[in-house]
């Protein structure tokens, strides 16, 4: 497991993708990681503000949203089946979209 990779994870309720967002240090030695959770369906409308669109460029099947306003942590054992890695143009997209959809400065 490695940051910016995709992984699947089930809230509770069924399997979401969901991109890893901690540092490789903590994936290495921590047995919770940090991740934002994505819809499970196909994206049918436009991403917002706090959504970043991803697609087969990253390893999916289709466009997915990705939340960014809620940073979520568990287990790494919950999360199972590598689904693919983002490209690092959308890094960036989703790290700009984290720091805006929590009200943070950029400085």
């Amino acid at each position: 497991m490695s940051p910016w990779e995709i992984w699947t994870y089930d809230p509770g309720y069924g399997d979401h993708p969901a991109v890893i967002i901690s540092h490789a240090r903590r994936l290495s030695n921590k047995p919770t990681v940090e991740f934002l959770l994505c819809s499970s369906r196909p994206a049918g409308r436009l991403p917002l503000p706090s959504e970043v669109l991803l697609d087969a460029a990253d390893g999916l099947n289709w466009q997915t949203l990705c939340k960014c306003d809620l940073i979520r942590a568990d287990d790494k054992s919950r999360l199972h089946t590598r689904r693919g890695q983002v490209s690092p143009a959308r890094r960036r997209e989703i790290v700009k979209t984290i720091i805006r959809a929590h009200g943070w400065s950029e400085v």
